[in-house]
């Protein structure tokens, strides 16, 4: 009733006691791998709904997906690197997609949530019964991601003992033979963590044999109004409204934001702009922007008008990737207006 699967009479026959220890032994076994399946199934089943599309133009992002499709056929460790708000997640699965281990298990802890007592557990499992809430055995998420890919999100977020348990399980894999390819991902400086003795060397030597830098938004250029018209799209269809896209002088104020949430604020930002927002198009009175003290400092600093002129124009040339017509109309000037602004300041 307790669940023992068979028993032994004494005096027992030693060929009775073996054939019994083994049968269970196997037993034991099935059931592990029945209870990995199961959490794989799951896993595998809410993969779809969780991939997006990866929208960018700029020579910044084609660098990635460069990146990206050179490493295609490989099992390379990834180490990607990105302020908050990136799409460092995204990028995540667009690397598995394009993998040979795509339709496998991808599995992903995000290691900033996890408490450090409770870590161990989470990477590697437990069994029934090994501390006060654990009515079943449960497969730790490396084990589930064999055969995949075990994406760790913030990894600079882990401790030091937690790092040399990560190590070690990479390493030398003891608990269970485990096949899984390592996404990592960070917003944190993180060699300069290991100059400051916070992150282990040798565990950013295996985690890194290919690092991928994510650009900040506010360095994407036109890739700005391409999300923002993406995510117009989609919240518009979500909630109803006929709203169909962004004035000109719209689509230039998102263009000066900093975006210090970088791609995740500006999603948040249409999406208010559509709900509160009437018309058929968002216009700049539908985005409320607070600058950082960092913009109102550099504001403060620039008083001269040549100054701001040149300024704005090499922001322009910056986000139109060297684009004198789309520079002009951002100005909300001619491109022979442009070049005469240009000639004068020596640009």
């Amino acid at each position: 009733k307790a669940g023992a699967t068979d028993f032994i009479p004494k005096p027992w026959e030693k060929d009775k006691l073996l054939a019994t220890l083994t049968s269970g032994m196997r037993l034991r076994q099935s059931q592990q791998e029945v209870n990995m399946l199961k959490e794989q199934v799951e896993i595998l089943s809410g993969q779809n709904a969780s991939e997006n599309d990866i929208i960018g133009e700029s020579p910044a992002m084609q660098e990635v997906f460069a990146t990206i499709n050179k490493l295609s056929n490989t099992d390379a460790n990834i180490l990607i690197l990105g302020e908050n708000g990136t799409g460092k997640d995204v990028i995540a699965r667009l690397l598995y997609r394009c993998s040979p281990r795509y339709g496998k298990p991808f599995v992903t802890i995000d290691l900033g949530s996890i408490p450090e007592q409770l870590f161990e557990s989470e990477l590697f499992g437990f069994e029934k019964g090994a501390f006060t809430d654990a009515k079943k055995s449960k497969a730790g998420r490396m084990e589930v991601a064999t055969n995949g890919t075990l994406f760790l999100d913030e990894i600079g977020n882990l401790s030091l003992p937690m790092q040399s348990k990560l190590l070690t399980a990479i390493e030398k894999r003891q608990t269970i033979p485990i096949d899984v390819r390592l996404i990592c991902a960070t917003n944190a400086d993180i060699r300069q963590m290991v100059e400051d003795g916070n992150f282990r060397q040798d565990l950013l030597y295996r985690i890194n044999t290919i690092e991928i830098h994510i650009p900040p938004l506010r360095e994407r250029g036109n890739d700005i109004i391409l999300l923002a018209e993406h995510f117009l799209n989609h919240y518009a269809r979500k909630y109803k409204k006929e709203m169909h896209g962004l004035t000109r002088e719209a689509k230039n104020k998102l263009l000066k934001y900093a975006w210090p949430g970088n791609v995740r604020e500006l999603q948040h930002t249409i999406e208010r702009a559509v709900i509160l927002g009437d018309g058929s198009m968002l216009k700049p009175e539908n985005f409320l922007f607070h600058a950082t003290p960092k913009q109102k400092k550099d504001e403060e600093m620039v008083l001269n008008l040549e100054q701001l002129e040149r300024q704005a124009i090499e922001k322009a040339l910056r986000i139109s990737d060297g684009n004198i017509s789309r520079a002009a109309e951002y100005l909300g000037i001619t491109r022979f207006a442009l070049y005469r602004k240009l000639e004068k300041l020596g640009l």
